[in-house]
């Protein structure tokens, strides 16, 4: 008896799981208003510190929840050996509805104990002077002629936020990561020169637009590959996407609104494009202004994934560092509800990868700071990362049912031989009054 029960426990937590997945909401990223920025449910909250000895400690590879201040200055911690480049990024949110100022935005640095920079890297607001979530990144890497910076040990990471006194005075939430770069092959003894030139003429993606709705982060940004993608954006919303860009592949990037016929108004810097690599650091970002008209704007020729290319002096180039998905980010500005409605108007990306893939610079395992099979499956189907997992899930408790749906069964038929044979009856004998043997069915059966 114990052994039915056990059995009964095991099929309905199984149905409960299949129901459970199948529950789950998949990404349905509403097209009619502004979403909130969805920050990655598995971020843990972390208090910034205003003295270094306070800081908490960032963790390689987690994720964090954190906010600051108009005028703060915030700590964080981070313990790092002597041989590891690590990257920890920082995604400012400014509240919806707010107001920004040209100039506004974070300082994100590393620091030894001795105050020390190792980098330190701005993300700002400038022409397009609207809410929208930005992000930077500081690194401390191992370099053979530089002398700070290099010990193992405590090091601090410092975030600053710069507002005008015209600026909403609300704090900003911070989305925070450490990630640490796998190690090169060969001893480090890779290529320390950035290339000078590259291609600059943006090639023409597949022909034929198809329907992708973008995420509202950079953890549900919506998967994608070369081709020319649909999607509507409103005012005062950003969409974000990614996509896999592999060593020595190159990405190009268009953005393209629609024509509205509600009116010819002129507003300047309108909508923002920016591009982020896989460690969450800035690339390039460009805006175009809108009159009702279509339009369109292009990020800058960037070169080609390479490891060499963090040699280079500068942001954009020394950015293409490592391969893994680039994110690119939409935000129409909500200024142009007052003059074109709240409605959604179309939004149409070009994105192209050129060049084949080349091998990894890394020894083992890439990372986030690879591109894989599973990689590519996405960008061509569209999931977005929480999607895939989902995806897993249901193969896992698929597998699972499948399991012990067959246990189940064969328990079953052997239940129900039994009963036939406890069914039939035993010869009665003169005078027993006709009743059935002990344990057999009752005679209305």
């Amino acid at each position: 008896m114990n052994r039915q029960r056990n059995r009964g426990r095991v099929t309905l937590a199984t149905i409960a799981a299949v129901c459970a997945v199948a529950a789950l909401p998949g990404q349905a990223h509403a097209a009619d208003g502004p979403a909130a920025y969805a920050f990655d449910p598995a971020a843990v909250s972390v208090r910034g510190a205003e003295t270094n000895a306070d800081a908490e400690e960032l963790k390689p590879g987690a994720v964090y929840k954190s906010s600051v201040a108009h005028g703060q200055k915030l700590y964080y911690r981070l313990e790092l050996d002597d041989t590891t480049d690590a990257y920890v990024s920082a995604v400012a949110v400014p509240k919806a509805g707010g107001k920004v100022a040209y100039g506004d935005g974070i300082t994100i640095s590393v620091r030894d104990l001795d105050d020390n920079q190792c980098s330190s890297y701005d993300a700002l607001f400038e022409a397009a002077e609207f809410p929208r979530p930005i992000a930077a990144y500081a690194h401390r890497t191992i370099e053979k002629d530089r002398t700070t910076c290099q010990a193992g040990g405590t090091y601090n990471v410092l975030i600053e936020r710069e507002s005008k006194a015209s600026s909403s005075p609300e704090a900003w939430d911070l989305e925070l990561r450490l990630e640490n770069e796998p190690a090169p092959k060969d001893g480090g003894s890779l290529p320390t020169e950035a290339p000078e030139d590259w291609p600059s003429a943006s090639p023409v993606p597949p022909a034929g637009k198809q329907e992708r709705s973008g995420g509202s982060s950079f953890y549900d940004a919506t998967s994608l590959e070369s081709g020319e993608w649909v999607d509507r954006i409103a005012p005062g919303q950003t969409r974000f996407y990614r996509v896999p860009v592999d060593w020595g592949q190159q990405i190009f990037a268009t953005a393209a609104l629609s024509n509205s016929g509600k009116s010819t108004e002129y507003l300047g810097n309108a909508l923002a494009l920016s591009l982020d690599n896989p460690a969450r650091g800035h690339v390039d970002d460009a805006t175009l202004s809108y009159s009702g008209a279509p339009i369109s704007v292009s990020l800058d020729p960037l070169p080609p994934v390479a490891y060499e290319n963090r040699h280079d002096a500068a942001a954009d180039v020394s950015a293409m560092r490592f391969a893994g998905w680039y994110y690119l980010s939409v935000t129409l500005s909500p200024g142009v509800a007052e003059h074109y409605g709240s409605e959604a108007i179309g939004l149409t990306l070009k994105v192209k990868v050129v060049n084949d893939s080349k091998p990894s610079p890394y020894q083992g395992d890439a990372g986030i700071f690879g591109v894989t099979d599973d990689d590519r499956e996405m960008a061509a189907s569209g999931q977005s990362a929480p999607e895939a997992g989902e995806g897993g899930t249901m193969k896992v408790v698929a597998a699972a049912g499948i399991g012990v749906g067959s246990v189940l069964v064969l328990g079953l038929g052997a239940w129900t031989l039994l009963a036939r044979r406890r069914a039939v009856p035993a010869a009665v004998p003169p005078g027993a009054g006709g009743q059935p043997p002990l344990g057999g069915p009752p005679q209305a059966w």
